[in-house]
């Protein structure tokens, strides 16, 4: 069943500075009568699940810097009140505290209300979601498990993403956290596992630097090398992939989220779509 998606209670739009040939600059905030997609996105999924007093999850990523904006945005102007942001990267806590949405920092006991992040895609119909995908803009390898965690602890969730990441048979990588004592003896183990459909490299922290990682491996807070399982032929399942690295020894998590309280909330050129686990039908449409 389609139904209209709620609008934002308020266009917004960010001030942006406009420097004059006498070096000098004024500052215009308009209001903006065509919002971008990712902007869209971010203002239903703030409108439509964050409530006044809850603990709300602030993800990482371009959609959720326009939904953290957006949230400050409503609690300056007083549409909700005495929200509190926990933050799942370093990014997001700069954003929040930027644009005024209170933080405290994660801990095991927290009880956590709601959560938005961006994936990198999603799996139609089971709605299982990979995180942590290594990109050319972003680099946030020491917070994989802290963003999964966060995503988990939250009564319901939602994944903030474009039309063209939410289908069936995703193709790419997906990150694994490995023990980094024994990390080559993991990565031929999952080499042989996907023997045919991936390729398996360990993340480099500078460029691309071969399978091996090159001098200069990724080495997270915890210790973990992350293992890029790149996979060159469809994936029949996620579930199924996250089932066989779960069973490896030397295995710490990996970029796959599966949650029952889950919304992708996907943000297409004229439409905002959501989709629930429960039906994995569109809910929403503008």
């Amino acid at each position: 069943m389609v139904v209209a998606a709620a609008a934002a209670s308020t266009p917004f739009s960010l001030s942006s500075a406009v420097f004059t040939r006498r070096r000098s600059f004024r500052v215009s905030a308009t209001l903006s009568r065509e919002p971008s997609p990712l902007l869209r996105a971010a203002q239903h999924t703030v409108d439509s699940y964050v409530e006044s007093g809850m603990v709300v999850g602030l993800g990482s990523g371009e959609a959720s810097d326009l939904a953290i904006r957006y949230l400050g945005h409503q609690l300056r102007s007083g549409s909700i009140q005495g929200v509190v942001g926990v933050p799942m990267s370093a990014r997001s806590a700069s954003e929040a505290a930027k644009y005024g949405v209170p933080l405290k920092h994660f801990r095991d006991d927290f009880q956590i209300d709601f959560a938005f992040h961006d994936a990198d895609a999603v799996e139609e119909g089971t709605l299982v979601s990979v995180i942590g995908r290594r990109t050319s803009t972003t680099q946030e390898d020491d917070y994989i498990l802290l963003q999964k965690s966060i995503v988990k602890a939250a009564d319901e969730a939602v994944f903030l993403i474009k039309d063209e990441q939410y289908k069936s048979g995703l193709e790419g990588s997906i990150p694994v956290l490995v023990q980094s004592l024994n990390w080559l003896a993991v990565a031929e183990e999952i080499d042989d596992l996907y023997l045919g459909d991936a390729e398996v490299w360990r993340r480099a922290s500078v460029g691309d630097a071969g399978p091996l990682g090159g001098d200069f491996p990724i080495v997270t807070s915890d210790g973990h090398n992350i293992l890029d399982v790149i996979f060159t032929t469809p994936i029949p399942s996620l579930a199924n992939v996250a089932k066989s690295l779960d069973n490896i020894d030397g295995v710490v998590d990996h970029g796959l989220v599966m949650k029952n309280r889950c919304t992708v909330v996907i943000a297409g050129e004229t439409e905002v779509r959501t989709v629930t686990l429960q039906t994995s039908a569109v809910e929403g449409g503008v």
